[in-house]
């Protein structure tokens, strides 16, 4: 429906709209004042959280409540189509880059491969808890959750930071200093070579005893390693091809589950046995994926000891322990997501550097997972019809846009300054002001009455 007549200003527009979930919202155009600041605020959140390859959520969704005026039900929708163009670019923009410390992509898909299946299965859980919990432990357990994140992962970057202003000052070493050294070293390497020489035979002989079998043995395990050095020089299509099969199936049994005020297409009544029967399912096969994924990433680890393969710095061991440590700290961190309503990057980017990883890495990772759980979810709510579209396409391509500008400051401050504490600041960032914004939005909506309705599992909500 279009605005009211008498062009009563955005701000009586924005106060009407969404009282209740029949209650449309103004149209986008004409722009009012709201629209601007909310464009405004949206693009700047837009660019912080793209810095660390994050959504964003915990930002977007709060703007969209609190400034552009729609209610948490559109808001949520809204705040997805956004982060799904954001991953659009980050997807474009990391897949071809490489490794800052090995030659292969700067993508894990190891680390997408154990985290995602059993974030889904967190997320399902905490979505029920998120159903049963009265509002007020929801907000005060939210805040402290992300104000908790906020300030390890601020403190993990300050503390990167001044690590590395001390490595660049050791790397201002001087030119004279350094031809010193190296006119050192090589009169060093030219006494050793005359000093073989006197003794042409030497190195004869122990080749001739390190001749055998064991020579065959080490040709073997060398030619395996650089099969296996080989092999993740480029993008591992069939881990990427897996991914899409188990968002698929997730995605498809969610949509014929239904639930809440989402009727099944296949009949389904939330609460009926074959309700949870299907609801077990989606658990059960994303267990069953991430079982399989540790088996095939211990029997690698074990053939990485075996050939002495050379890890660098925050790469993850897949050994038997890690392999099930770090699965579980992803069912938390997807409980987490799923209880709060916060997206996925929120949690996932502070885990991966709780996990050592390397922040370039941990940044385009996130990036990418988003990018698939972005478009599972807003397949969803096209799907449910909960898209408002005029301002759906508006902050689609601002989120396009506006994630480009983020992703290439943030490249061009790294290389000139070698520093990627920024991501790890970056990143630290969005989760204070979710906390913040978050915070304010559920207050705001307690105060005037929004979070006081109890609520079970099968109520449609707001």
């Amino acid at each position: 429906l279009p605005p009211p007549p008498g062009g009563g200003g955005g701000e009586e527009h924005h106060a009407q709209a969404e009282e209740e979930e029949h209650v449309p919202h103004k149209h986008l155009f004409p722009l009012d004042a709201m629209d601007y600041s909310g464009i405004l605020l949206a693009s700047v959140g837009i660019v912080i959280a793209a810095s660390g390859g994050i959504g964003g959520g915990g930002i977007l969704v709060p703007i969209c409540v609190l400034v552009f005026g729609f209610h948490p039900k559109l808001a949520i929708p809204l705040s997805n189509v956004t982060i799904f163009g954001s991953s659009i670019t980050n997807v474009l923009l990391n897949m071809p880059k490489r490794h800052p410390l090995a030659d292969r992509p700067l993508v894990d898909w190891d680390l997408i491969m154990v985290m995602e299946p059993l974030t889904i299965g967190g997320a399902l859980v905490g979505s029920f808890v998120n159903k049963v919990l009265p509002e007020l432990i929801l907000t005060l357990s939210l805040v402290v959750l992300l104000a908790a994140t906020a300030h390890r992962t601020l403190s993990k970057g300050i503390k990167k930071y001044q690590q590395e202003s001390v490595a660049l000052a050791k790397a201002g070493e001087s030119e004279l200093t350094r031809i010193v050294k190296a006119e050192a070293d090589e009169a060093g390497e030219k006494q050793g070579l005359l000093a073989s020489a006197g003794d042409p035979g030497a190195e004869e002989d122990d080749e001739e005893d390190g001749a055998g079998g064991a020579g065959g043995e080490a040709d073997a395990a060398a030619k395996e390693l650089g099969d296996m050095l080989e092999a993740e020089r480029s993008t591992p299509m069939d881990k990427v091809q897996a991914l899409v099969v188990v968002l698929g199936v997730v995605l498809a049994l969610n949509l014929l589950k239904g639930g809440g005020a989402f009727p099944s297409p296949l009949g389904i009544e939330c609460g009926h046995w074959t309700f949870w029967g299907v609801t077990v399912g989606i658990f059960a096969w994303v267990v069953g994926v991430s079982l399989v994924v540790r088996s095939q990433l211990v029997t690698r680890w074990r053939a990485k000891q075996r050939l002495a393969y050379r890890y660098v710095e925050g790469d993850v061991e897949w050994n038997p322990v890690n392999t099930m440590r770090y699965p579980m700290l992803c069912f938390f961190a997807g409980v987490a997501a799923g209880t709060f309503g916060v997206g996925g990057g929120i949690v996932k980017g502070p885990l991966m550097l709780e996990m050592g990883v390397h922040p370039m890495v941990a940044s385009a990772t996130s990036a990418v997972m988003i990018f698939f759980t972005s478009l599972t979810a807003t397949t969803s709510f096209v799907v449910f019809g909960l898209l408002t579209w005029d301002y759906a396409a508006m902050l689609f391509c601002l989120g396009v846009v506006m994630t480009a500008v983020g992703q290439i400051g943030v490249g061009v401050l790294i290389k000139k300054y070698g520093r990627t504490s920024y991501i790890v600041l970056s990143i630290g960032s969005v989760v204070a002001l979710s906390a913040v914004l978050m915070g304010l939005q559920s207050i705001i909506a307690m105060l005037s009455g929004e979070g006081e309705k109890s609520s079970s599992i099968c109520d449609a909500g707001e």
